[in-house]
């Protein structure tokens, strides 16, 4: 199935359409469909699911400020979340982990997050569906470049 080509003026306006669709999905299921952490506790818990990690690294990632990020991941300490140990290689240094409770808040979100989206997309036709389906695709490449 070929569709016409685009002017210059309406790929402008898709652009701005499906970025501002993405932008409101991505709130839309970081704020409704899960109360448990803010969605910046819930960033920090994705990172250091992927390695321990410092308050700096964190920081950086993240970019926010080291002191924003001594809080947030104070938080996640007195949660329970996280874990604080020395760094054996540097004295000053204090490496942050996952806790095992840590690691089922992230599922529990995640599920939560998941079902949100799936509630929505019931309601969908089947078409719709298959539209959504074909534009994941896009949308993963147009998000790996």
């Amino acid at each position: 199935m070929r569709t016409k080509t685009l002017s210059r003026s309406e790929l402008v306006s898709l652009s701005n359409d499906i970025r501002l669709a993405c932008m409101r999905i991505s709130r839309r299921v970081r704020f409704e469909s899960d109360r448990e952490l803010p969605p910046h506790h819930f960033s920090v818990l994705c990172r250091l699911e992927e390695t321990h990690r410092t308050n700096s690294e964190l920081a950086d990632i993240e970019r926010v400020s080291a002191p924003s990020m001594k809080r947030t991941t104070g938080a996640l300490v007195e949660q329970g979340y996280v874990a604080r140990a020395d760094d054996p290689q540097d004295g000053r240094q204090v490496i942050l982990s996952l806790t095992p409770e840590g690691r089922k808040a992230l599922r529990r979100i995640r599920r939560h997050r998941d079902e949100w989206m799936l509630e929505r997309f019931e309601t969908l036709t089947d078409d719709e569906r298959d539209l959504l389906q074909r534009a994941a695709v896009v949308l993963a490449k147009v998000a790996s470049k």
